[in-house]
């Protein structure tokens, strides 16, 4: 290629490049829970953001066994200890199976596990499938939605839980005035 024609392409990737816009890091916190394990003991807390690529949940947890746990979005906002069992099961308008690995999935509560470090802490960021206004009427409903961490990991594809373990940490999701 001659010297004239890479400076031109090179010219041309340049334009090209500038016209591509930076993602949008900014996100505006529009749910929120405070985590609490069964003794009523602040471990955490979550947040629902909206961003320009959808919608997000944020969460930071301290105190807990180190190794992986289930994270889910359940269908009643009702955190009643020890169990947490008012708070439902996994958040499902559409009536689908457990897991990103099921074919027949994933529930629209399902998320990637939180990596709990040595320390005890550990902090997940992950996207919620889904058009935002369909995902913030299922959260915003009558009922409310938590947020609950399971004692183990979620496997992803057994029905209807993951296999989880039973629920460690539970907080009610409120709506933001942003």
């Amino acid at each position: 290629m001659a010297p004239q024609s890479r400076l031109l392409a090179l010219a041309g990737l340049l334009a090209l490049a500038a016209c591509t816009t930076a993602p949008d890091t900014s996100s505006a916190v529009i749910a929120q829970s405070v985590l609490t394990d069964a003794g009523g003991k602040a471990i955490g807390s979550a947040q629902i953001r909206q961003s320009n690529t959808g919608l997000m949940l944020n969460a930071q947890v301290s105190g807990l066994t180190p190794g992986q746990h289930g994270i889910h979005l359940h269908l009643i906002g009702k955190c009643e200890a020890p169990g947490f069992s008012s708070a439902g099961g996994h958040l499902n308008p559409a009536a689908r199976q457990h897991g990103m690995m099921n074919a027949a999935g994933p529930h629209l509560g399902d998320l990637p596990n939180i990596d709990v470090g040595a320390d005890g802490n550990g902090t997940i960021s992950a996207s919620i499938p889904g058009p935002s206004p369909e995902v913030l009427a299922a959260i915003n409903d009558a009922d409310g939605t938590a947020v609950v961490v399971h004692a183990g990991p979620d496997d992803y594809k057994t029905d209807p839980s993951g296999n989880s373990g039973g629920r460690i940490a539970c907080g009610v999701l409120s709506m933001t005035t942003n």
